[in-house]
């Protein structure tokens, strides 16, 4: 870390003595319970705002991304930070910029359905939720409504859309995401993945709301 960068985080370690309040720190060190008593580091003092540095605006209801103070110092991208229920991931943490974090509103397990095999006559090939493959368990995240929804095959009068969503989840080495692949989150929900972007801030998914 080069000295400006570290005189930069030693400012925002000290506006979050004043403005902030404790977060726990968590860093994850498996695709399983990220923010497990275990995974604790440090207790640091942070806070945050809607990508707004002056703190004249206050969070919107559909925009997850905020700004972080706190000692950037202690944390990485990929950390978490817990107060309660106020739970962020850090996203990005760039040189000479504001430390990005993801605000979360869910937990969420990423699984992957069993995929057939052989030729011939087979058995059921639908998912089946007993066969699939765990990927990530109880990762806190952020699961917003989309802006759109699908119709059912149906199309009946009385059908509603099937719901879109956007996910932000950080990314872990060595899990590789993709379409097809589903995520329950802690209401019961399941989502199964159309799309999956892997950016510098983690991974970007849009999900369509499975029907049970």
């Amino acid at each position: 870390m080069n000295s400006v960068q570290e005189k930069l985080y030693k400012g925002y370690a000290k506006a979050a003595l004043k403005l902030g309040q404790q977060y726990d720190l968590y860093r994850p060190t498996a695709a399983d319970y990220p923010v497990a008593p275990a995974q604790l580091v440090a207790t640091v003092m942070a806070s945050f705002n809607p990508q707004d540095m002056k703190y004249g605006s206050a969070g919107d209801y559909a925009k997850p991304g905020w700004y972080c103070l706190t000692d950037g110092r202690l944390t990485k991208v990929g950390d978490y930070l817990v107060n309660g229920a106020e739970v962020y991931f850090i996203a990005a943490q760039q040189l000479a910029l504001p430390i990005d974090a993801v605000r979360c509103n869910r937990v969420a397990t990423v699984t992957r359905p069993k995929q057939q095999s052989g030729a011939g006559a087979q058995g059921y090939g639908g998912s089946v939720v007993a066969d699939e493959v765990a990927l990530m368990t109880q990762w806190p995240c952020s699961i917003l409504q989309g802006t759109k929804g699908e119709k059912t095959e149906a199309n009946l009068p009385a059908d509603i859309r099937s719901p879109w969503w956007a996910i932000l989840l950080p990314a872990w080495p060595g899990v590789v995401l993709r379409s097809t692949d589903v995520i329950t989150d802690d209401l019961g929900r399941r989502y199964t993945v159309s799309s999956a972007e892997l950016t510098d801030r983690g991974w970007r998914l849009t999900a369509m709301q499975a029907q049970t």
